[in-house]
C-alpha cells in the first residue's frame, strides 16, 4: 500500500506521528461505455464554455458562485487556508463506543506509526482496547475538514471520516406516524424468527453475487459471444419480477419463516455440524461518576 498523507495524532502533549493509507478498495468489475450501434468508446472531454479548448485536469480551478459572481479558487488559494496546512490528528474527546451513529461513518485508513512513534502508538492503542472507547478526532485531508473516530482493529489504530451532523439528512415518513397494533403472539413469533437467525457477524461468510454473477456474464460473452445462453450459465431460467410469489398474511408469513428455520437446523444438525457455542455474557462495563 501507499500511504496518502503523513501526519501525527496529538493527544494532551503526546505526539504520534503517523501514515494514513486508505482501507477501503472498490472490488466492482471496472465498466466503460461504447456506442450500442459500433462499440467505439464513450469518453468525457473537460471542454471550456467560453473558448471551446479541452482543458487538461492540470489547467482547472475551482470556482464558486453568488448573486452572479464568481470566485476563482485555485490549489494555492486551498493550501493557504491553516487547517489545511496542518498535519495534526487532535483527539478532542473519548467517547463510548456504542454512541458514535454508525449513519456518520464515511471512509476508513489505516495509520501506521513512524519508527520513532511505535510506542506512544502502540500504548495509545491498547488504551483505546482496554477502555473500549473510541477517540473522537478532528483533521483535515483533501480540501476538507474532517471529524473523525479513532478506534482499534486488530493490532492496527484506524481513523474513520465521520460526516458531520448536518450532513446526515432525518427521515420524515407520515406513514410512521400512525399508529400500528402489535399482538403479543406475532412479537412472539417475530421473536422467534430473530432468534433462529442470531449468530456472530463473520463478513467473510458473504459474497456479492452481482459481481460474481456479472463477472460469469462477461467471461461467457468473451468464450460465446453474443449467442449466450444464459439459461446454460446461470443454471435457472430469468424470472418476471414477482412471478408466482404467494401472498401470505403476516402470521403466516412468520409461522412458514420459523418452520423452515427448525427444518434448517434439523438437516444440518442430522448432516454432522456442530451447534453453535453458548457464550457467556460480557461482563458490564464499569462507568465513570460525571465530575
Amino acid at each position: 500500500m501507499r500511504s496518502i498523507w503523513k501526519g501525527a495524532i496529538s493527544f494532551g502533549l503526546v505526539s504520534v506521528p503517523v501514515k494514513v493509507y486508505s482501507a477501503t478498495e472498490d472490488h466492482d468489475l471496472k465498466l466503460h461505455q461504447v456506442h450500442d450501434k459500433d462499440q467505439g468508446r464513450i469518453r468525457y472531454q473537460r471542454r471550456c464554455e467560453v473558448c471551446g479548448e479541452v482543458v487538461e485536469y492540470a489547467d482547472i480551478d475551482k470556482a464558486y458562485e453568488e448573486g452572479g459572481q464568481t470566485v476563482v479558487l485555485s490549489d494555492e488559494d486551498f493550501e493557504s487556508l491553516p487547517v489545511e496546512r496542518s498535519r495534526e490528528i487532535e483527539v478532542v474527546e473519548f467517547v463510548p463506543d456504542a454512541q458514535i451513529d454508525p449513519m456518520l461513518f464515511e471512509k476508513s485508513y489505516y495509520l501506521e506509526p513512524e519508527k520513532v512513534g511505535v510506542k506512544p502508538y502502540q500504548l495509545l492503542r491498547q488504551t483505546l482496547e482496554e477502555t473500549e472507547l473510541t477517540a473522537v478526532v478532528k483533521f483535515a485531508l483533501r480540501q476538507k475538514t474532517r471529524l473523525g473516530a479513532l478506534r482499534v482493529r486488530g493490532n492496527t489504530m484506524v481513523l474513520q471520516a465521520l460526516l458531520w451532523r448536518d450532513e446526515v439528512r432525518e427521515a420524515e415518513f407520515p406513514i410512521l406516524e400512525e399508529e400500528v397494533k402489535i399482538s403479543d403472539k406475532e412479537l412472539k413469533m417475530s421473536s422467534s424468527l430473530v432468534e433462529s437467525l442470531s449468530t456472530d457477524f463473520t463478513p467473510e461468510s458473504f459474497t456479492d453475487e452481482y459481481q460474481v454473477q456479472l463477472r460469469q456474464l462477461v467471461e461467457a460473452k468473451l468464450e460465446q459471444g453474443e449467442s449466450i445462453d444464459t439459461e446454460a450459465t446461470f443454471g435457472v431460467a430469468a424470472t418476471e419480477e414477482g412471478e408466482g410469489a404467494e401472498v401470505l398474511d403476516l402470521m403466516e408469513a412468520l409461522r412458514r419463516s420459523v418452520e423452515n428455520r427448525r427444518n434448517a437446523a434439523r438437516e444440518g444438525k442430522a448432516g454432522g455440524e456442530k451447534e453453535p457455542k453458548e457464550e457467556k455474557p460480557a461482563p458490564k462495563r464499569r462507568t465513570r461518576s460525571a465530575g
